[in-house]
């Protein structure tokens, strides 16, 4: 069983000099995205993953700056999610463009995310590459500290072995007790890619689940935070997400508190593969 350390902890990152914080919050239809990342920030957080398609670029960036937190104690993840114009530079001129909106740099500082992803393996082989292509420019140029992708099953993680020499140093998927992804967590833990996993709570929509209430009952935790807790105790960044703060606070609230390996093993149990999904799309993509 993987420990679960302090949210407070930064992750290493192979092949970079970057860590990446041990728990994030996701802005995935935030209501108020500026608020909302003000309160994550109150609270403890310090990743940010937002993304082209959330079309909350500029929330995330002004709420940073209006933070007055140092923009490096930050981790801020962006991604895109097709090519534009089939061509490298005008992708590229795309991913510059959500580097502005989050961070415009001041002084001599030149703006940067920490990490840029491509969202989802949807545009096809020739796309994927087109994506790639741009973000390692991004990153030549300092745009980006760390490049990664999300939504990538194995075959398209093995596919990047044919254009790429940079192994992404993440791949964000959809990962809970009841979406384990096995096949594809094996194979990046063998290339020594980050998990990074979204919708851990399965969006509130399993919190009823009488395993995880009976668990949550046994620590005086919510399902939800037994959910978060398996995350980080199977080694993986887990991305909540709440416009309420009290919801926040308590989805940081993981530390000084362990799951057994027998309450790991029950949770285990519940996987119901690409049929316990919210978004079970992405990994069938040609």
């Amino acid at each position: 069983m993987a420990s679960s350390n302090s949210v407070k902890d930064l992750v290493p990152l192979t092949g970079s000099d970057a860590r990446i914080p041990r728990i994030g919050y996701g802005v995935y239809r935030s209501n108020n995205c500026k608020a909302a990342v003000l309160d994550a920030l109150s609270v403890g957080y310090r990743h940010i993953d937002t993304a082209q398609f959330y079309r909350n670029e500029t929330d995330v960036g002004e709420a940073i700056r209006s933070s007055g937190i140092p923009r490096e104690d930050l981790y801020i993840v962006t991604k895109i999610q097709h090519p534009v114009g089939n061509s490298v530079e005008k992708t590229l001129e795309s991913i510059r463009e959500s580097v502005r909106r989050i961070d415009s740099g001041e002084g001599d500082r030149k703006g940067y995310v920490d990490l840029f992803l491509v969202h989802t393996p949807a545009s096809g082989r020739v796309g994927r590459e087109i994506l790639w292509r741009a973000l390692e420019l991004l990153k030549e140029e300092g745009g980006t500290i760390d490049i990664g992708v999300s939504n990538y099953g194995t075959e398209h993680l093995f596919q990047m072995e044919t254009y790429t020499s940079i192994t992404p140093v993440c791949n964000q998927i959809e990962v809970h007790p009841f979406c384990q992804q096995k096949e594809v967590i094996d194979l990046c833990k063998s290339k020594g890619i980050v998990i990074t996993a979204y919708a851990p709570i399965v969006r509130n929509r399993r919190s009823d689940d009488p395993v995880l209430v009976a668990i949550g009952q046994n620590h005086g935790r919510h399902p939800t935070q037994v959910m978060i807790k398996w995350s980080l105790q199977k080694g993986y960044i887990p991305l909540p997400k709440s416009d309420n703060p009290d919801r926040m606070k308590a989805n940081m609230d993981m530390d000084g508190w362990e799951l057994s390996e027998e309450e790991m093993t029950q949770i285990e149990q519940l996987d119901e593969g690409q049929d316990g999904a919210i978004c079970p799309y992405p990994l069938n993509c040609a």
